[in-house]
C-alpha cells in the first residue's frame, strides 16, 4: 500500500471536494456508534467549514420520501441547493453524484456519512479504486454499532484511505495562522461546535481583555 506521507498529502481547500452522505432522520434512529447529537453537530460544523473554505460540497440523500430529508442544519449551510436523492446504497454508482463531483475538477475527495459501514465505505473503497485521493471524517459519520464503525474504518485504512476529525480538516485546510482571510470563520466554528476548544478561547478572549490590577497603595 503507497503510504500517504509528505506535505502533499495534506488536504488543501483549493483541491478539496465534499460528500456528505445520508444524514437523514431513519439513519439515525439506529445509529449507535456515537452520540446522536453529536455527529450532527460534526457533520454541521464540517458544512460549514466547507463553505468558509470554498470548498465545493455535495448532498446526497437515499430514497428520502422514506428515510426523511437531510438534517436542516446541513441544508441551511447551503439555501437552495439540490440534495441529489439515490436509489442507489452506494453513491459512487450514481452517476449523477459522481458528475457532480469530477465538474469540480478536484482530486481531494472528502466524505462522511451514515452509516460508516455501508454508505461510506462502498463509495469510499470504489473511488479509491479509480484513483481518487479519498479522506474519509470518522467523526461526521457513524455506524449502527461501534464495531461496525470501528471495522468500516478499519476496512477503509486497508484500501487506502485517509481518516480524519472534522476539526482536523479544516485545520489542514487553515494551515497558517497568517492566512487571515478565513480565521474568522474558523475561530467561529470553534466557538459553535468545538465545545471544550471554542470555550476556552472565549475564556482566552475574556482574560486578555480583562483590565490589569492596579497596584495597591
Amino acid at each position: 500500500m503507497t503510504l500517504r506521507n509528505g506535505l502533499d498529502s495534506l488536504l488543501r481547500p483549493e483541491d478539496s471536494v465534499l460528500v456528505l452522505i445520508d444524514h437523514q432522520p431513519y439513519q439515525l434512529a439506529n445509529l449507535n456508534s456515537h452520540e446522536p447529537q453529536m455527529v450532527v453537530n460534526n457533520a454541521t460544523a464540517l458544512a460549514k467549514a466547507a463553505k468558509a473554505f470554498g470548498v465545493p460540497t455535495i448532498l446526497t440523500s437515499v430514497i428520502a420520501d422514506r428515510g426523511g430529508l437531510i438534517f436542516p442544519q446541513i441544508t441551511d449551510v447551503f439555501p437552495g441547493q439540490e440534495v441529489i436523492d439515490r436509489t442507489f446504497i452506494n453513491t459512487w454508482q450514481d452517476l449523477k453524484v459522481v458528475d457532480a463531483v469530477k465538474a469540480t475538477g478536484r482530486k481531494q475527495l472528502i466524505i462522511a456519512g451514515l452509516w460508516t459501514e455501508v454508505c461510506v465505505a462502498m463509495p469510499a473503497i470504489q473511488a479509491l479504486g479509480e484513483g481518487w485521493d479519498v479522506t474519509v471524517v470518522t467523526d461526521a459519520s457513524g455506524g449502527t454499532s461501534v464495531e461496525a464503525h470501528q471495522v468500516a474504518i478499519q476496512r477503509m485504512i486497508t484500501a487506502g484511505a485517509n481518516m480524519m476529525t472534522w476539526m482536523a480538516v479544516a485545520a489542514e485546510w487553515q494551515r497558517d495562522w497568517a492566512r487571515t482571510e478565513h480565521a474568522a470563520e474558523l475561530t467561529g466554528l470553534l466557538v459553535q461546535h468545538a465545545a471544550g476548544s471554542g470555550i476556552a478561547f472565549l475564556w482566552e478572549q475574556q482574560l486578555l481583555n480583562t483590565p490589569v490590577p492596579r497596584a495597591a497603595g
